[in-house]
């Protein structure tokens, strides 16, 4: 068995999704390697931080991310597998690339109760402006709104409902 700590800097940008981790991006991958009767098992952590926007506000985002792996690099035989062992060498990159880009959230928010964007003034719902924000009427219903607004007649025909 041996155990190894490193950092890599990526030469690359892993991932396509609005948070990635960012060429130049640095991981800090310690893993343990096993001989096994079937090859060498390879386990460990990658520490990094993804980076990108916020899903809801577009606030740019960098969070830390610690990812879990598990392989066998099988030693080369007649059986086909994912990763094998290839002149005494195993190859980590497309484990450790596979498992942290998989661990990116899909939907990343900058905080757990984001409430997003104002649809009309574009403001950041969070960020409180101070004042209070009239519900969006739906415009199909624009009609029967021009009902109810004639000289406040809905509401004393609202009144007239519950007398009677």
């Amino acid at each position: 068995m041996r155990e190894h700590a490193f950092t890599v800097t990526l030469a690359e940008p892993w991932g396509e999704g609005i948070v990635s981790f960012a060429q130049g991006a640095e991981l800090d991958v310690d893993v343990r390697l096993e001989s096994v009767h079937e090859g060498i098992l390879a386990s460990g952590t990658v520490d990094a931080e993804y980076s990108g926007v916020c899903g809801r506000c577009l606030t740019d985002i960098a969070r830390p991310v610690e990812v879990e792996f598990q392989e066998l690099f099988a030693y080369p035989g007649e059986e086909e597998t994912d990763f094998e062992v290839q002149d005494d060498h195993v190859d980590l990159e497309t484990l450790v690339r596979d498992a942290a880009v998989l661990s990116l959230p899909f939907q990343p928010v900058c905080q757990p109760d984001c409430l997003g964007l104002d649809p009309v003034t574009g403001e950041r719902l969070t960020e409180s402006t101070g004042s209070e924000q009239a519900a969006p009427i739906d415009p199909r219903w624009s009609a029967l709104q021009k009902i109810t607004d004639q000289d406040g007649t809905a509401e004393s025909r609202a009144a007239e409902k519950e007398e009677s």
